[in-house]
C-alpha cells in the first residue's frame, strides 16, 4: 500500500460570523500552505499577525470548548473547524482570523466542511504523518469520563453520553470519521446548552454569542428550537467534538475510540496519550550514534544525543537521549536527589536541532551550528535517571544560513521542556 500524501487546499475561501462565547464578530480565511506547515492560525487583527499552531502543546483551555494560545495570542473554540480539517484529511492550511474566536456559524461542523470542500483539497508531494494505535490505551477523567483507544483501519468513534435532561438521557452510537460519513452523519449536528445555565455562563464571560440560531437550547419542557436534525443530535455533536480535538495531534489517526461521557478536557487527555504512544512505539534509529558523531563536534561528556528516530529533510527531526545514573553531572546535581540540569536538557535539544540544520548546506563536514538565542524557554517537569527524553524539533524559518526552530522535550509522553531556538550555520 502506497503512503498517503499530505493535502492542502487549492482555493482561498472565507467564512464570517460571531464567536459563541465571546460574542465578537470575526472573519476566518482559509489559505493553502506548503507541505509540513500543519494547521496554523494567524491572528491578523493583532500587531505582527502572531501565529498559533493547532497543536496539543498550545491547548490552554477546555472549558465548554477547546482554545489555543501562543503567548498572548489566543484562538477560542477551534474544535468544529478542526473536525472538518481532520475528516477531509487536510494537513496543511493557514487560517487567518480577525477576532479572538472561530465564528460559530450555525453551531455545527457543516459550514467548515463545505467551505473546505469548495476550496478544492489537493495532494502534495510529501508523505502524510499517520499514527496507528497499537496496544490498547485508556484514560480516565475526574468527572466520570473514560476512554479506550484500540486498533482501527480508520478513525471510528463509539460514544455514550448521559444527561439528566429527559430529552437527551443516555445515548450510544458508533460513527466513522471518514469524510463521506462525517459529512452526512456528524457535520450537521449542532452544539447544545441549557437555558437554566445561561445566566451563570454569562457571568463567567461565556455563551455571550449563543442564540437559537447557533445552539440547540433546552428548557424544562424540551428543545426550544424548531426541532432537531437527528434524534440523537446531542450525541453526534459530542462525537464530532472528539474528532476535532483528536485532530490536534497533527497526524492522520487510525484507531477505534470508545468514549464514555466525553468532554473537551477528556478528549485532549486522550489525544496526548495517543500522541505519546505514537512517539514511543516501534522507534528505530534512522541515524545512529556513529553517524551523529560525524556531524556533531561534541564528545563525552557533552554529546547528549543517542539516536535520531525520525527525520524529514528541512522540516522536522526527532531525537532520543537516554538518561542514566552514570551521567557525570549527577555527581553534583544534586547528590542524593539527581536531577538533570535544565540547561543541559536545552543543550541536548539544540544538538538534535543542529542535526536537522546541517543538511541545509552542501558540505556539512566543513560547517558548524552556533546557537544565537533562546526564547520562550520553559521547564515543565524534572528529568531524572532512567528517563528517556524524546526531542521533537520543527524548522520554522530558514534564510541565508540563519534559522528558527521550535523544540519540545517529552518524558513519558509529557512535555518536560520547550523552547524557540535561533541558530546560524558557519564555517568551522
Amino acid at each position: 500500500m502506497s503512503a498517503a500524501s499530505q493535502r492542502t487546499i487549492a482555493k482561498e475561501i472565507t467564512l464570517q460570523g460571531c464567536g459563541v462565547h465571546s460574542g465578537e464578530a470575526a472573519t476566518l480565511i482559509f489559505r493553502g500552505a506548503e507541505p509540513g506547515t500543519g494547521v496554523l492560525f494567524r491572528r491578523i487583527d493583532l500587531d505582527g499577525s502572531p501565529e498559533v499552531p493547532a497543536r496539543l502543546d498550545h491547548v490552554v483551555d477546555t472549558d465548554l470548548g477547546t482554545s489555543l494560545a501562543n503567548g498572548p495570542a489566543k484562538v477560542l473554540t477551534v474544535e468544529h473547524v478542526m473536525a472538518a480539517l481532520g475528516a477531509l484529511q487536510i494537513d496543511n492550511v493557514v487560517l487567518d482570523l480577525t477576532g479572538p474566536e472561530i465564528p460559530i456559524r450555525d453551531g455545527s461542523f457543516k459550514d467548515y466542511f463545505r467551505a473546505l470542500s469548495d476550496a478544492e483539497p489537493v495532494e502534495q508531494d510529501a508523505e502524510a504523518r499517520v499514527i496507528s494505535v497499537g496496544e490498547p490505551l485508556s484514560t480516565v477523567g475526574d468527572a466520570g469520563q473514560s476512554y479506550v483507544a484500540t486498533q482501527g483501519s480508520e478513525l471510528r468513534v463509539s460514544a455514550t453520553i448521559d444527561f439528566e435532561h429527559a430529552t437527551i438521557g443516555r445515548r450510544f452510537g458508533s460513527f466513522s470519521a471518514e469524510a463521506g460519513a462525517f459529512e452526512t452523519e456528524l457535520a450537521p449536528a449542532r452544539t447544545f446548552g441549557f437555558k437554566a445555565d445561561a445566566e451563570a455562563l454569562h457571568a463567567r464571560g461565556l455563551a455571550l454569542g449563543a442564540s437559537l440560531e447557533n445552539t440547540v437550547v433546552l428548557d424544562d419542557d424540551g428543545v426550544m428550537n424548531d426541532g432537531l436534525r437527528f434524534d440523537d443530535e446531542f450525541l453526534r455533536h459530542k462525537v464530532g467534538d472528539i474528532v476535532g480535538d483528536l485532530a490536534l495531534i497533527g497526524a492522520r489517526l487510525n484507531a477505534h475510540v470508545v468514549a464514555e461521557r466525553p468532554s473537551h478536557r477528556g478528549n485532549v487527555a486522550l489525544a496526548k496519550a495517543i500522541a505519546a504512544q505514537g512517539r514511543h512505539s516501534g522507534r528505530q534509529s534512522v541515524v545512529d550514534i556513529s553517524k551523529i558523531m560525524e556531524y556533531l563536534p561534541h564528545r563525552y561528556p557533552m554529546l547528549l544525543v543517542d539516536r535520531i528516530t525520525e527525520y524529514e529533510e528541512g522540516k522536522r527531526i526527532v531525537g532520543i537521549k537516554n538518561v542514566t545514573i552514570n551521567e557525570p553531572f549527577f555527581q553534583g546535581h544534586y547528590p542524593g536527589h539527581p536531577v538533570m540540569p535544565g540547561v543541559l536538557i536545552i543543550e541536548a535539544m539544540a544538538q538534535v536541532g543542529g542535526l536537522l540544520l546541517i543538511d541545509q548546506v552542501e558540505k556539512p563536514e566543513d560547517m558548524v551550528v552556533y546557537f544565537m538565542s533562546l526564547n520562550n524557554v520553559k521547564w515543565r517537569r524534572p528529568v531524572t535517571p532512567g528517563d528517556t527524553i524524546v526531542f521533537e524539533l520543527e524548522l520554522v524559518k530558514y534564510r541565508r544560513y540563519v534559522c528558527k526552530m521550535r523544540g519540545l522535550a517529552y518524558v513519558d509522553g509529557k512535555v518536560a521542556a520547550e523552547a524557540d531556538l535561533m541558530a546560524r550555520i558557519i564555517d568551522k
